[in-house]
């Protein structure tokens, strides 16, 4: 685990949960791995508090199991665990980008970070475009206005779910492109659409992450 990235957007115990988690869902922490407060703390560039509070989240999810004053050991996951996991994510997100569809709803922050993403990925910079995938669904949770489903979301976030063989520029220019459909969508007030768009989105990552478990 070395390029777990710096913290942005999301709260820092929500934060340190995902990049743990996409990093179990995806097998780079295998099951019976150890790790210890000090070692992700300093790998993820925060304090121990955000860990521990991390480590408690992903315990209640099933994920490690954890070792007093040792920190904690990954659990197995299944393909059943992946399939939980995005489906419900799918579900909420899905719910979450037709709420955000409503009339009334100002959607500038989402247009905004979109436009950003675009350049981002004009500009081959495709860290910064990271930092704006998690920023766009963040400002859809936002715009949905319902601060149970974020809270949740939130809770579940792994950031972006690369299949195998794909390179990371290419997996940016898909990720944008459904990105687009579901901002048009939203923009445009289209409910049915929006959620469509969102629900293929993650179900779309589930599978690239599915790929990339059964070629482990």
């Amino acid at each position: 685990m070395n390029n777990l990235g710096k913290i942005k957007i999301l709260p820092v115990r929500e934060h340190v949960a995902g990049v743990l988690r996409k990093a179990i869902l995806t097998g780079e922490l295998g099951e019976g791995q150890e790790i210890t407060l000090k070692d992700i703390a300093s790998n993820v560039g925060v304090s121990s508090m955000p860990v521990r509070e991390a480590f408690q989240m992903l315990a209640l999810e099933g994920l490690i199991k954890l070792r007093p004053n040792k920190g904690a050991v990954v659990l197995e996951i299944n393909e059943k665990t992946i399939r939980d996991h995005y489906e419900t994510r799918a579900l909420l997100e899905s719910e979450a980008a037709a709420l955000a569809s409503k009339n009334t709803v100002d959607v500038s922050e989402i247009e905004g970070i979109q436009k950003l993403a675009e350049e981002a990925l004009a500009a081959n910079n495709y860290n910064e475009y990271n930092k704006h995938n998690q920023a766009f669904h963040v400002a859809i949770w936002s715009a949905a206005d319902n601060a149970k489903i974020a809270n949740i979301l939130a809770s579940l976030w792994n950031g972006m779910s690369m299949g195998p063989r794909i390179t990371k520029e290419d997996y940016a220019i898909l990720s944008n492109k459904e990105h687009r459909k579901i901002a048009e969508a939203i923009k445009n007030h289209d409910v049915a659409r929006a959620r469509k768009a969102m629900h293929k989105h993650i179900t779309r990552s589930m599978e690239d992450i599915l790929k990339r478990y059964n070629n482990r």
